[in-house]
């Protein structure tokens, strides 16, 4: 019991107790030293139950996240389900949780996992016959800015084409939804029927009564003392208890998952922060309602504030020079014995926020404070956890690093069962993949961020975000000290990788807008010299992996559609699941006979990785990988006059009969050996440079040495954007990904349904094929007015939501809004019209023949058929 004197704007009030709250109460964990390794006792004496010594899946930390889990996999049909707990269910993070449900998320992907966590919860107590205290009164995002209404504006357009019904309130239906806010302050608002708040105690105990329900063990105390893996790649889980031998084992242990990972040699970048929320005794106006009021984040305010029984709960986030990191925990582990305890509170450190509530919420300033909670909570880098099977071992999955728990809880689990169960995501939800982070992701990266991530909670959330804190890292590429003051930096995996180039008298630094900001001019000025001169730009970010050995071509037949290129030729090809989505696309050339150049997408390094390798290691194949991203540079160099340039530096004939289109060559550049591939992403005469690191610079410099005459300069990635739209490129993310099939994503050209190999997806796409598709990727332009789409934007026609966009730009060619957006089939014929909401407004758009602009390899080749005919 705590006892502590708080004075609150000259009211006083006193902490009788600090209490989770379902009402159990907090207590230390005293399982620790009857189970402490050495200390073997009869496993049935102390889990009241028999020890099984195998399981098809072991789930290791018994919160909300991992009951779920269990729940899943059993009721999934799934046999020999055990969930291992080492003290009790809920200790951790989840049984102090102020437990709010949303369907809100600013991501795309991450909606349907708010979806699927609310649906269960619904019927999760008719199911299991246990209560979980889930509460609906729906919430109410308060903006109270005019950027913040752009911000609603832009969310609106985002959800349209989802399930989840949002609405777009004025001040009025705000306040009929929370009638205590002072509404001088509300300028509009986000309401979502639906949304409120759950007992996380009671929602754990349910999830793991399901899991029994439909089979699944549960022990506990059962702490994991050890993790060894197979050679046939399964896991012997070892506890006080005995060894369980598994076919795959889950990490779903909160702030308990680093030292979990450090078992096996992971420092999974996971940290506590210190979050505290505010309780109040009975408020009589709130008494008074006649019902329960909408959840609200008050987003400037920086907090959330709910009713709790007759008086009001809220939590804010306080800004990152205040915020406090558990960060001892990182260096020293989680203290013995902590499961059920808090951390002292300081309301000082929140006092801005609860001034600010007061304001927004006028009642507050006369409310007694009976409870302060300030538990731990854990964060990655980024604020999103890590889920699904972790790169380096095999049939290692986490499900940790939940800032949100409780409303990811449900959707997690269902997530990670059906992809355990099914082999292949569900869905796309790669920005939650573990393997985003690296050997980049040291412990000072990760704390600088976990400060700015929690700071940012309720920061305005404008396209094409860039934060700052912890950058940069170890991963930056030969060029980029050379470039760093001269350009608008963004971070890619780690990389530093310039966005866009400063010239005197540009508005220079990063100026987010949810309209065009001070970049577009700049990008405009870089498609133009790409288009007419020629531009360099950085592309180490990019994912590079060596495959040979005996069965390197057998393995890639197998796991790509499309065939291998020959020797010295590169083709596109893409891996897919067992049902025929789009896994990756990557770029293969063959050096050698029998050694192959994989390239990918930044963002997919080790997602792509691990694929690759799991199936190396499934199968038995004789094969090497090797991952060589850190050190091997990649320079693009494009346009019309790219050809002069690197003439003028080798020996090498660089003539389009000489080095044609797709070909693969190592040549010199300034004496300086280089791997060239010709192609490139702008769809202009161009070649990718594979370089050495540490001669990068030089031959850098060399280029811009020698192009001087032909009007060389730098171009970064958001002209490379707008240069691949132009051309019809699709890109892996936007257009295609595991929502979508090859077929409806316009990639037939690579897709080799008639080749020998019975590669991954393809009796499935054969399927798909057969039965005929209901909706094609559409090529389309807008008319809009000083904003362009960037992707994830409804489109309607005539009154109904008929699809989304995946990604857009302005075409500078062609001065106008360009996007690639799913429409259904029928909606597809060139000169269809429809019309894409843009913060609110509807603007017309039309299906059109793509490209917009051709390629310089289908012009050269036009060209030459028109020169042959005359």
């Amino acid at each position: 019991m705590l006892e502590e004197m708080f004075t609150l704007n000259t009211h006083t009030v006193q902490i009788t107790k600090v209490t989770p709250l379902s009402g159990n109460p907090a207590k230390i964990n005293t399982t620790d030293n009857i189970l402490s390794p050495g200390n073997q006792c009869d496993a049935s004496t102390v889990l009241g139950k028999r020890w099984k010594d195998t399981a098809e899946t072991v789930i290791i930390g018994g919160g909300c996240v991992g009951a779920s889990v269990a729940y899943h996999l059993a009721k999934g049909g799934m046999k020999d389900v055990v969930l291992l707990e080492k003290s009790e269910l809920t200790a951790g993070s989840t049984w102090h949780a102020a437990g709010l449900t949303t369907y809100y998320h600013p991501g795309i992907n991450l909606k349907k996992v708010h979806y699927d966590s609310i649906k269960l919860y619904e019927s999760l107590e008719a199911e299991t016959g246990q209560a979980v205290g889930f509460h609906q009164p729906g919430s109410v995002r308060i903006a109270s800015t005019p950027a913040r209404v752009d911000e609603m504006r832009y969310q609106m357009t985002r959800t349209h084409w989802h399930v989840t019904p949002q609405y777009f309130i004025g001040p009025e239906k705000v306040q009929e939804h929370f009638p205590l806010l002072n509404i001088d302050k509300v300028l509009a608002g986000l309401y979502t029927p639906g949304d409120g708040h759950i007992d996380p105690y009671s929602l754990t105990m349910a999830l793991a009564a399901g899991a029994r329900m439909y089979g699944a063990q549960i022990y506990n105390p059962a702490p994991v003392t050890g993790l060894n893996p197979t050679a046939d790649g399964k896991w012997d889980v070892q506890t006080p208890h005995g060894t369980i031998r598994a076919n795959r084992i889950v990490n779903a242990t909160g702030f308990w998952a680093r030292e979990v990972g450090q078992m096996i040699g992971f420092d999974h970048p996971t940290i506590p922060v210190h979050h505290q929320y505010v309780v109040t005794a009975t408020v009589p106006e709130v008494k008074a309602l006649k019902k329960e009021l909408a959840v609200i984040r008050d987003l400037e305010g920086s907090y959330y504030l709910r009713q709790e029984r007759d008086g009001l709960l809220f939590g804010p986030y306080e800004q990152m020079e205040k915020m406090v990191l558990q960060d001892s925990w990182v260096r020293n582990g989680v203290p013995p014995g902590f499961g059920k305890e808090l951390f002292e509170s300081d309301l000082d450190r929140i006092m801005e926020h609860v001034e600010m509530a007061m304001e927004m919420v006028p009642v507050l300033k006369k409310a007694d404070i009976i409870n302060i909670v300030s538990g731990p909570i854990t964060y990655t880098p980024d604020l999103l956890p890590m889920v699904g099977p972790h790169h380096g071992v095999r049939n290692y999955w986490t499900a940790i690093g939940f800032g949100y728990g409780v409303i990811h809880a449900g959707g997690i689990g269902k997530f990670l069962s059906d992809w355990i169960r099914n082999g292949e995501p569900p869905y796309d939800l790669i920005e939650c993949d573990p393997n985003r982070y690296g050997k980049w992701t040291d412990v000072p990266f990760m704390c600088a961020k976990a400060r700015e991530s929690y700071g940012f909670n309720n920061v305005v959330g404008y396209p094409k975000e860039e934060r700052f804190a912890g950058r940069p890292t170890c991963r930056t590429s030969g060029v980029y000290e050379l470039l760093k003051d001269k350009a608008s930096m963004g971070f890619h995996a780690g990389w530093e990788q310039p966005h866009w180039f400063y010239k005197p008298g540009d508005d220079t630094g990063y100026k987010p807008s949810f309209r065009r900001t001070n970049w577009f001019g700049p990008v405009g000025r870089e498609c133009k010299l790409v288009m007419e001169k020629v531009g360099v730009i950085d592309l180490t970010p990019f994912g590079k992996f060596v495959v040979n050995g005996k069965d390197s071509q057998k393995l890639l037949e197998r796991l790509f559609a499309n065939t291998m290129p020959k020797v010295g030729q590169t083709n596109i090809s893409h891996m897919l699941t067992p049902n025929g989505r789009v896994f990756a696309e990557v770029t293969i050339t063959q050096l050698s006979p029998g050694e192959f150049l994989l390239i990918t997408g930044s963002g997919s390094e080790l997602h792509d990785l691990r694929w690759i390798e799991a199936e190396a290691a499934d199968g038995g194949y004789n094969v090497n990988i090797s991952n060589v991203t850190e050190d091997t540079g990649v320079l693009g160099i494009a346009g019309p006059n790219s050809r002069k340039v690197l003439q003028k530096l080798t020996n090498e004939d660089m003539s389009d009969a000489g080095f044609k289109f797709l070909q693969c060559k190592s040549i010199q550049l300034a004496g300086i050996p280089v791997r060239a591939i010709r192609i490139s992403y702008t769809g202009e005469l161009g070649w990718e440079l594979y370089i050495d690191q540490k001669n990068m610079a030089a031959v850098y410099q060399a280029m811009m040495e020698a192009g001087k005459d032909e009007g060389i300069d730098n171009f970064g990635t958001y002209a490379m954007s707008s240069l691949r739209l132009e051309k019809g490129f699709r890109g892996w993310g936007a257009e295609m990904n595991c929502d979508t099939n090859p077929l409806e994503a316009g990639l037939d050209y690579f897709i080799k349904l008639n080749k020998p190999a019975d590669f991954i997806g393809k009796a499935a796409l054969q399927e798909i094929k057969a039965k005929g598709l209901k909706r094609k990727l559409s090529y389309i332009t807008l008319d809009t007015d000083d904003i362009d789409p960037e992707g994830n934007e409804t489109v309607w026609h005539k009154g109904k939501v008929v699809g989304n966009t995946t990604s857009g730009a302005y075409s500078y060619s062609t001065q106008q809004s360009l996007a690639f957006a799913y429409l259904p089939v029928e909606l597809c014929s060139v000169g269809q019209k429809v019309e894409v909401e843009l913060l609110g407004r509807k603007y017309p758009a039309m299906v059109i023949q793509e490209p917009l602009v051709l390629t310089e390899p289908t012009r050269t080749r036009l060209q030459k058929k028109a020169k042959s005919k005359a």
